[in-house]
């Protein structure tokens, strides 16, 4: 059964950070691409980022360029989000994707 948990949300001012973690269970994570995807109040799903197996190659959605980075430890089958220079505009739900799934979303507010 896969399985992916995140965790790490919560509320932070503007201009704060946050690091969002994922743990992967119930397939090959190693061999897998995970993503991010985000669903802001009242509008539709976005993606954010995306990590190939190896963790070689990254993508960003323009918005959160230079602000945030996709990493993950195949060792441990976790994929992380780290967010930096946060703006209210990142506030969301954010969901891990991967292994044909998608977490059950992780809340991440940024205000004054």
């Amino acid at each position: 059964q896969v399985q992916l948990v995140e965790s790490g949300g919560g509320k932070v001012q503007p201009g704060g950070s946050l690091i969002l973690s994922c743990a992967a269970s119930g397939f090959t994570f190693s061999s897998s691409t995970m993503g991010w995807v985000r669903q802001a109040p009242e509008k539709g799903l976005e993606w954010v980022s995306t990590i190939t197996a190896g963790g070689r190659t990254t993508k960003y959605l323009d918005a959160v360029k230079g602000r945030f980075t996709v990493s993950r430890d195949n060792a441990k089958n976790t994929v992380y989000l780290q967010m930096s220079s946060l703006k209210p505009d990142d506030t969301a739900v954010y969901y891990c994707t991967g292994g044909g799934a998608w977490g059950q979303g992780t809340q991440v507010t940024v205000s004054s």
